[in-house]
């Protein structure tokens, strides 16, 4: 075989391997949701629990059908109250399956809002590197914040890093 060809095996082999990759983050999914509607059984608040793969992490989101401002409670005040949530629903993930967890949770919508603001936050700091030549600061940032700055720069052609410690850890948007 040359250079730069893949078996029929190594292909078998990597389709599996995503096969098994699912599975798991599904499974991590049906935990989250069961762990999720028990706590709204006991914070009695309506509210339907939709799962989803995207990439190597579980999306677990509860949505309502009509009031959100109920389930704006679990958000909090800048989404204090979800960070803490998905940190919760991880235990519970990693006490049934003994593995780490990546899961992400959005109650409401708030996360998908916020993962627009925070795309456009970067898409424009880019731009602003582009056209000074000079390196554009952000204000700090939480790890999952960062993340979706990081992908809008690297999407619009420039590279970022992180600087700072914790929690005034921040993206610096690099010039071309």
């Amino acid at each position: 075989m040359t250079e730069g060809t893949t078996s029929a095996v190594e292909v078998e082999a990597a389709a599996s391997a995503d096969e098994g990759l699912i599975a798991r983050l599904e499974q991590e999914g049906d935990i989250a949701a069961d762990y999720l509607e028990g706590l709204l059984d006991i914070a009695d608040l309506d509210g339907d629990i939709d799962m989803d793969v995207e990439g190597d992490r579980a999306l677990v989101s509860i949505v309502s059908d009509g009031n959100d401002r109920a389930l704006q409670r679990l958000v909090g005040q800048d989404g204090e109250v979800l960070e803490a949530l998905q940190e919760l629903t991880r235990l519970a993930v990693h006490r049934e399956t003994g593995e780490r967890s990546r899961l992400m949770l959005d109650i409401a919508g708030f996360r998908a809002r916020k993962r627009s603001e925070l795309a456009t936050l970067g898409a424009q700091a880019a731009e602003q590197a582009k056209s000074t030549g000079e390196q554009v600061k952000l204000r700090p940032m939480t790890p999952f914040e960062r993340k979706v700055v990081h992908d809008a720069v690297a999407a619009a052609g420039l590279r970022s890093e992180s600087e700072g410690e914790e929690p005034q850890r921040c993206v610096v948007v690099l010039p071309a």
